[in-house]
């Protein structure tokens, strides 16, 4: 005998007045409460400095995985520290290159940098 394609009932005194049961939602039927850091966390926000336009983008301890080296003080950033990646906005070749040129920086070296031309 083919199985039937109808919605099943909800079972006495669960699910709601339209018959849905809510499967896609949590327990307790509110939603979860937004954490705004970790939602700016990925976007990348633009500074403007005595150097140049740079983009600059946040990275929290819990996705800081590997290790990369800070060019202000030359010390590791290590897996699990938060960070910043830091990228020229006002590239000479183009903001492809400015991508492909990002640096991470410990956040207090990036707050503290000196705009020293090399």
């Amino acid at each position: 005998m083919p199985r039937s394609n109808r919605p099943r009932r909800p079972v006495s005194g669960k699910g709601t007045a339209s018959g849905r049961n809510g499967a896609g939602r949590k327990r307790g039927g509110e939603a979860p409460e937004l954490d705004l850091e970790r939602a700016r966390a990925g976007i990348a926000r633009r500074e403007s400095a005595p150097d140049g336009e740079w983009m600059v983008r946040t990275i929290t301890a819990r996705n800081a995985g590997k290790t990369y080296i800070c060019p202000e003080c030359s010390t590791a950033v290590l897996p699990g520290v938060a960070h910043l990646v830091v990228w020229k906005d006002d590239h000479l070749f183009g903001a492809a290159a400015g991508l492909a040129e990002r640096r991470h920086w410990h956040t207090n070296c990036w707050m503290s940098r000196s705009y020293r031309y090399r």
